[in-house]
């Protein structure tokens, strides 16, 4: 592999978009002004007053709803853990995020595949799996969807609550994106239309302040939250309260609407760059074009092989993730790329490479 690899593979924000100075005054003012709670244990439910916060950022929710969690992944695996038992049908979108479907597979649960559109999950095909037997679980990436980039339709959102309400299952409203978008469109969450208790939604500061502060949180009926703020404390004893400390300072500074304006702009640069580099040197490629979030999934003609495209990529030093590792069978000729890693002056320069994979690939066929 060639040592200035380009990758396109971790779905993560480079350093030079990360906000280390807003971050640091957080952190001083978080152990000046709230240095007790911060130090000290907290309870399953996480820190009360960016409980709060995030009940305001929902509005009309009480705290109570609200449960802060490490990362929005932990959130996932407490609700499946909590929800589900082997055997349970669960309806998973196709394709989805590759760590939910390891969780899945771990819980023993039967994964219902259903396709995306363009506009997000097949409303026919989650009502094919529903006819098919109880369903206990559907999981939906509404927002700039991971991998698909697609954005769920507001008409399919209503569907969706109503089918849940209907069915008696829960909506998974699995959300981490919703802040990270390139228009001024603010999509409605699932959970905003909730009268009957079914959606539980999660988040994450992961994407809107950094990675490595594993801070999320679940929103929900206030009696599912309180069972699995018990969940959590049987689990942990506390979260990190001293991360959870410092997002809550950010938040309340305004620093966290800052820097989300920022890193919105460099992302929007940077998916602008992948589109016209596409465009012009892998003209075949279908996509969605993502209107916020991280990701591209690109579906190249039946011929191209991803697992066996990636081995010629790191060979000319650019790097993706393969198709089929987001979807219970096939993909094949798809693959993820992230555009959050990659800078925008750099993009162009990963797509040549890829194309020239690309073309290597097809010679030795």
């Amino acid at each position: 592999m060639a040592d200035d690899v380009i990758s396109f593979a971790r779905g993560a924000p480079s350093a030079d978009i990360l906000p280390a100075e807003a971050v640091r005054e957080a952190a001083e003012r978080a152990l000046s002004d709230d240095w007790q709670r911060a130090l000290s244990y907290g309870t399953g439910k996480g820190h009360p007053g960016l409980g709060e916060w995030i009940a305001g950022l929902h509005e009309g929710l009480d705290p109570s709803q609200v449960m802060v969690t490490n990362g929005s992944m932990e959130a996932a695996a407490f609700v499946f853990s909590h929800l589900l038992e082997p055997g349970d049908r669960v309806l998973v979108e196709q394709p989805s995020y590759d760590r939910t479907l390891l969780l899945l597979g771990r819980a023993g649960v039967e994964l219902v595949p259903v396709p995306l559109e363009s506009d997000g999950v097949s409303i026919e095909a989650v009502e094919e799996g529903l006819a098919g037997g109880p369903v206990k679980l559907a999981h939906i990436i509404p927002n700039f969807h991971n991998p698909a980039g697609c954005t769920l339709s507001a008409a399919k959102r209503k569907r969706l609550v109503e089918l849940a309400a209907e069915h008696d299952f829960t909506l998974f409203e699995d959300d981490p994106y919703r802040l990270i978008r390139f228009g001024e469109e603010e999509h409605e969450t699932m959970l905003s239309r909730d009268d009957a208790g079914k959606v539980l939604h999660a988040s994450s500061f992961s994407k809107t302040v950094s990675p490595g502060v594993r801070v999320g949180y679940l929103a929900g009926d206030s009696a599912q939250i309180a069972s699995l703020s018990k969940l959590a404390g049987e689990t942990y004893i506390s979260p990190n309260m001293l991360a959870e400390s410092i997002v809550f300072a950010l938040c309340e500074s305004g620093g966290l609407e800052r820097n989300v304006e920022f890193v919105n702009g460099a992302l929007r640069e940077r998916r602008d760059a992948l589109v016209e580099a596409l465009g012009e040197h892998i003209p075949e490629a279908d996509f969605v074009v993502p209107e916020g979030g991280y990701f591209l999934w690109l579906t190249l003609n039946d011929d191209v092989n991803s697992p066996e495209l990636l081995e010629a990529a790191k060979g000319e030093g650019v790097a993706f993730v393969a198709g089929p590792d987001f979807l219970i069978e096939g993909g094949e000729n798809a693959l993820r790329l992230s555009f959050a890693s990659v800078p925008a002056e750099q993009v162009a320069e990963g797509v040549v490479r890829l194309a020239r994979a690309l073309e290597s690939t097809r010679a030795a066929a």
